[in-house]
């Protein structure tokens, strides 16, 4: 990206319903089939829960570079089945449950993805929310750590059949 700030290249908005399935692409490609939302959950996601979610638009193509998404939960720990179930979602919630953080290849490398959580970030806390939460595998968590989250240890989910570091962020 050179010389180029993310804010030039890049719009920060809340996501679109009719972006869902360009959302859910975007998350297949990023992630293993395994860990990826369904369409029919991120559809069901977006519905419930789209100011939840903060999608970077490439000013160039008008198409989804990146986005990062969660629903709200007075719970501390997050589970399993806020990946598959929107109507764990509780706007007034103190908390986020990251569901995901999704970077195109072609964009990952170029601050994209620390800008997301920072904007991110910074929206919750004016909204009041006390943490973000989230789930990541072994190799993610130095990124996640310079990000701001901090490692609480193994997580109990097995999401994907894979072992999780939960992570927090307090705001």
């Amino acid at each position: 990206m050179g010389n180029i700030k993310i804010s030039d290249k890049f719009e920060f908005r809340t996501i679109k319903f009719e972006e869902a399935v360009e959302a859910a692409v975007v998350e297949s490609i990023c992630f293993p089939p395994n860990e990826a939302c369904s369409e029919k959950n991120m559809i069901a996601r977006v519905k419930a829960a789209g100011d939840f979610f903060l999608v970077a638009i490439n000013k160039e193509t008008g198409k989804i570079a990146g986005f990062l998404n969660g629903i709200a939960s007075d719970e501390q720990v997050l589970r399993d089945d806020f990946f598959t179930d929107a109507n764990n979602h509780n706007p007034n919630g103190e908390n986020v449950m990251i569901a995901g953080l999704a970077v195109l290849p072609e964009f990952r490398g170029t601050g994209l993805a620390r800008t997301l959580v920072e904007h991110y970030r910074e929206r919750e806390t004016r909204r009041g929310r006390k943490r973000l939460v989230l789930t990541c595998l072994d190799e993610k968590v130095g990124m996640y750590q310079h990000f701001g989250f901090r490692d609480l240890g193994e997580s109990e989910s097995v999401w994907g059949g894979e072992k999780w570091h939960e992570m927090d962020m307090v705001l």
